[in-house]
């Protein structure tokens, strides 16, 4: 792209640079103190002072650090990781498409993610998430290049409309894919049924360690397309003319979708909504530039991911509601008063 081109739209609503900022940083401090309520609730009724100690001067040999420490950082930071992962994927898929609604599920990342894990546990004997985690990450790359390969097929080269509508194909026979072993092995959908509703009880150290490099190239690459994407909006002739290269900003678009949402999949499972309309959401306070939605949708995805943890364990405790489960409920009514009451922000 050219380093002289207009790549930034106009910014809606006036506002200036100033204010997009420190609504970042505003942003960043609720997702702190969101963090500090998920290692401070639980099944176990900590105080805060004890939490506290506990960060800070206890040797880690106490129940309550144990708890803390093996259970709770772990799962907060790996909600955090992978919230920011999978707001920036929808983000970008959105961009690339075109289409605000659109979800990075439209690439076919979960529905290949979870073909592999149900193969590893039919056809392998794979047990447990750190098992899942390689295979779910190959299946969705694999599955992200199917789409690519098929949308970019002839003349006309990828379009937003051919490479939806590969997605959508391949999510079909993919899902048929996924119904016809459940439904043979039994064994297979007892186990996979814990992994495809979505949660982060249970997820160790090992798996935030596993995922993490995946997910910080996939952070850094899609963070690097953002001017790339604003001339995309142009249209395609305009951002051809202006210097920009359509075809290798879907490509590394693509692998940043795979590498983001692949990781978060295969870590904790499908997880809806918080791709489709937290960028929504965030193209509505900020405007269509690329340079602040990518951001304010990293953020602030993990707030609503990591908020609606610590609702699954105080719905109903002892007992824990799943987190996938619980976005779907918090944040489908939410995006569809949103569409209700101004149209959707323009891309």
């Amino acid at each position: 792209m050219s380093p002289t081109a207009p790549a930034e739209p106009p910014v809606r609503g006036g506002r200036g640079r100033t204010v997009r900022a420190a609504g970042l940083v505003v942003a960043l401090a609720v997702l702190v103190l969101v963090m500090l309520v998920s290692v401070w609730v639980g099944s176990k009724s900590i105080p805060f002072g004890s939490i506290w100690s506990v960060l800070w001067h206890d040797d880690g040999t106490s129940v309550d650090a144990v708890i803390i420490h093996d259970q709770r950082i772990p799962r907060t930071l790996l909600g955090a990781l992978v919230g920011a992962a999978l707001g920036l994927a929808g983000a970008v898929m959105q961009a690339l498409t075109r289409n605000p609604l659109a979800d990075p599920g439209i690439l076919g990342v979960n529905n290949g993610a979870a073909a592999a894990v149900v193969s590893a546990i039919a056809f392998f004997g794979v047990t447990g998430v750190l098992g899942y985690v390689w295979f779910a990450f190959l299946g969705s790359a694999i599955a992200s290049l199917v789409v690519y390969v098929l949308g970019t097929a002839g003349r006309a080269g990828a379009t937003p409309d051919r490479l939806v509508m590969s997605g959508a194909a391949l999510t079909a026979v993919l899902q048929a894919y996924l119904s016809a072993i459940l439904l043979l092995e039994p064994n297979t959908f007892n186990q996979f049924r814990f992994w495809n509703v979505g949660s982060l009880s249970g997820r160790r150290a090992d798996v935030l360690v596993q995922i993490s490099p995946f997910v910080a190239v996939g952070i850094v690459l899609a963070l690097l397309l953002a001017r790339p994407l604003n001339v995309l909006a142009l249209g395609e002739q305009t951002g051809r003319a202006l210097g920009a290269r359509p075809g290798r900003t879907r490509v590394l678009g693509a692998i940043a979708v795979t590498l983001l949402c692949g990781a978060s999949t295969a870590a904790i499972g499908p997880i809806t909504f918080i791709g489709l309309a937290v960028p929504q959401i965030v193209r509505a306070l900020v405007g269509p530039d690329q340079r602040w939605v990518l951001p304010y949708s990293m953020v602030l995805s993990p707030v609503l991911l990591i908020g609606s943890d610590v609702v699954g364990r105080i719905l109903n405790p002892p007992e824990e509601l799943q987190v996938g489960i619980v976005t779907a409920f918090l944040g489908a009514p939410v995006f569809v008063a949103l569409c209700r009451r101004r149209k959707l922000a323009r891309l």
